[in-house]
């Protein structure tokens, strides 16, 4: 699949209340992020899902969000802030290549991979790395537009994400989403 990274200025379109009408948070988060937990949220754009993993973590948890966009972590800082989240918050810039998380080995219990891995130049690597940081057991949550991404194409993405120690425990239904929440072994 192609390498092509969503413009940061749709990260408006992206956080507008008009998409809550098709994905709402707090509903495709509610069973995987509890209290304490560390959270990795690769491209989390302006923070669509990150304010409420930053609200599930609560104050003994820290998500942290990961992009390759200045300008997206920008102004996910900025509203952050204004939801009174920032210290549960750790916001790094990434290279196109690496996430640049190895200080993280085995510390991460939850991933987000939200509409996201389609975008990468590697799956393969993408899913390397998740699983270097991820502690035994920890899960990770896929989910591809099925407006952007082919079934054939998804299905390569978990072979890569199987290649790399994770396995499919459940295929939740999350609405006009490719889905599966995977588990370290």
């Amino acid at each position: 699949m192609a390498y092509r990274v969503c413009p940061w200025w749709l990260g408006y379109l992206l956080i507008s209340p008009l998409r809550r009408m098709q994905y709402r948070p707090e509903q495709v988060l509610a069973a995987h992020v509890r209290e304490g937990m560390t959270v990795l949220e690769p491209g989390p754009g302006m923070g669509f899902f990150t304010l409420e993993l930053a609200r599930r973590v609560g104050p003994g948890g820290r998500v942290v969000a990961v992009d390759i966009q200045p300008k997206m972590l920008a102004r996910l800082k900025r509203r952050a802030q204004k939801a009174g989240l920032l210290e549960r918050l750790e916001f790094r810039l990434a290279q196109a290549d690496s996430m640049g998380l190895a200080d993280l080995a085995g510390k991460i219990d939850f991933v987000l991979a939200f509409a996201m891995v389609h975008e990468l130049p590697s799956a393969a690597s993408f899913f390397a790395e998740a699983a270097a940081v991820a502690r035994p057991g920890a899960r990770l949550l896929l989910a591809e537009p099925v407006g952007h991404v082919k079934k054939e194409a998804y299905e390569s993405e978990l072979q890569a994400a199987g290649g790399a120690g994770f396995r499919v425990v459940e295929r939740p239904a999350i609405r006009r989403s490719l889905a599966a929440l995977l588990e370290k072994s």
